[in-house]
């Protein structure tokens, strides 16, 4: 299955719109423009081609919970269909929780991580550095996205790429943002640390995980 490259705001508003609380769903796709006024979500409130505000949909089985909720936590981190049921099926290999496993695996991503820790204003920005080569773990360049960091990975910057105008701006935008705690950034030498797996209370990810695990165990 191929990246979906549409207009990726359609996706939040279609999230919002199939939430059964009626709370303003942000997959954050664009970063900080997902905070201001500009968001579609906060200007739009409809789902993609509904054009009366309030319209009510037909009523959603649980099947179609399981799945929303699925497709939501895909896009929320920008992966294909095919290898979000291999991280699934990895998870469901470990012993333990599966849903906290599988939270686990995606978060440790990296592009998620540089993302995480304020060095791309979005997912997709930071998978294009990661790709782009500018990053390093453990002192060797790594360009693959979905490399798995472990706790004690230390992550660097290319020097060159330091000069560049869109780290000077992510890292004085990080400044003012702090990682979550199981990330450790040192803006002296501009390096981080994985300090440890994160914890379900680590991870803000805004999904029912378990309505995920019913899916894929049916």
């Amino acid at each position: 299955m191929s990246r979906y490259i549409g207009p990726v705001c359609r996706l939040c508003r279609r999230e919002t719109a199939a939430s059964k609380t009626g709370e303003k769903i942000k997959l954050f796709l664009k970063g900080d423009r997902c905070l201001s006024k500009k968001c579609a979500v906060e200007r739009r409130g409809t789902a993609p081609g509904q054009k009366t505000a309030g319209k009510t949909r037909q009523k959603i089985s649980e099947y179609g919970r399981q799945l929303r909720e699925k497709q939501k936590m895909r896009r929320y981190y920008g992966v294909h269909e095919t290898q979000f049921a291999n991280y699934f099926a990895e998870a469901a290999r470990v012993p333990g929780q599966t849903g906290r496993t599988f939270l686990q695996l995606l978060e440790r991503r990296l592009d998620n991580v540089i993302y995480r820790l304020n060095l791309a204003t979005s997912r997709a920005q930071a998978r294009q550095l990661v790709t782009h080569r500018h990053f390093r773990v453990n002192g060797r360049v790594v360009n693959v996205p979905s490399y798995i960091v472990k706790p004690g990975d230390a992550i660097s910057i290319g020097e060159r790429s330091l000069k560049s105008n869109i780290f000077q701006a992510n890292l004085e935008a990080a400044k003012n943002r702090r990682p979550p705690e199981w990330l450790e950034f040192n803006d002296q030498d501009n390096g981080a640390k994985v300090l440890q797996l994160p914890s379900r209370e680590q991870i803000d990810t805004p999904v029912d995980v378990q309505l995920i695990v019913e899916f894929y165990s049916r």
